[in-house]
């Protein structure tokens, strides 16, 4: 029977350029969110590596991943089983994606969902080095509940959440890199970027777990904000732009059965009328 709480967490964290050190400060917020009660735990993307696609010239070699053995299921399955906690994370993934992953209480790989909308521009040249993702919008059942595992870009694009939803997904988790834009610098996207997944929320029914990094790697500044939110668009846990964090809030999902009740927008949609949005580019 599907629990109508659960306690969840994230860590927000810079990358550091020494190995031990990077995974023992994180290690050290799994261990925080843990003390707190935590059952999941979500990392930030590209969870032990750099963020190295500020440039378009980077070999990427030294960053791809075996999914299965390679140094981020190593580290994430220890702390899994050490703590007994579901965690999610993020790598790069050996085939050429950008990928999310998450893992049991007993260290075992249970998701896996590859990024679908890949960016590219100023310090962020992803295109460079990720494929678009293959992986259908998965569901997963993490905890006993419901859960999609898009990463960073892909939560600025309402179908994406659009179809989670209409999967009956009740907690979409954003692993991220995101920080200011070179080009204007007179821009400040961190509130935009927190209402459109508040917002896709509330659209699709769904609790928002976005989990970014801090920092700053080759003159991109990374702005954190990392938050929980509920269908209801309430921010349960909010981080700071630049300082380490670890949040922990309770999901109540009598809330979401409350907002799908009063809103059914599932149910009152009219695809037969939404051809745009399937026209190719």
């Amino acid at each position: 029977m599907t629990q109508e709480k659960l306690t969840v967490a994230l860590v927000q964290e810079k990358w550091h350029e020494n190995p031990k050190e990077h995974q023992d400060k994180l290690a050290s917020g799994i261990h925080d969110a843990a003390q707190q009660g935590a059952v999941v735990v979500c990392l930030q993307e590209l969870t032990l590596s750099p963020y190295f696609c500020t440039r378009s010239d980077v070999d990427p070699a030294p960053f791809m991943e075996d999914i299965h053995t390679g140094p981020t299921a190593q580290f994430v399955s220890k702390m899994a089983k050490t703590y007994n906690l579901y965690i999610t994370a993020s790598l790069f993934e050996k085939a050429g994606y950008n990928t999310a992953v998450a893992y049991n209480n007993k260290g075992e790989l249970c998701a896996i969902t590859r990024k679908q909308h890949i960016p590219s521009g100023e310090k962020y040249h992803e295109n460079f080095y990720f494929k678009p993702g293959d992986s259908n919008y998965p569901v997963h059942q993490i905890a006993g509940h419901s859960w999609g595992l898009p990463t960073c870009y892909d939560q600025w694009f309402p179908e994406l959440s659009r179809i989670y939803g209409l999967k009956g997904t009740e907690i979409l988790v954003y692993p991220t890199a995101i920080g200011g834009e070179p080009t204007a610098p007179e821009v400040d996207t961190q509130p935009m970027w927190q209402k459109v997944m508040v917002a896709q929320g509330i659209m699709s029914n769904t609790f928002i777990i976005a989990a970014n990094r801090i920092g700053c790697e080759d003159g991109l500044e990374f702005y954190g904000s990392s938050f929980i939110s509920t269908p209801m668009g309430e921010i349960l846990a909010q981080a700071p732009r630049d300082k380490p964090a670890v949040l922990v809030a309770e999901l109540d999902f009598s809330q979401r059965a409350l907002w799908g009740r009063l809103f059914p927008f599932a149910q009152q949609r009219e695809p037969s009328t939404y051809h745009e949005l399937v026209k190719s580019r």
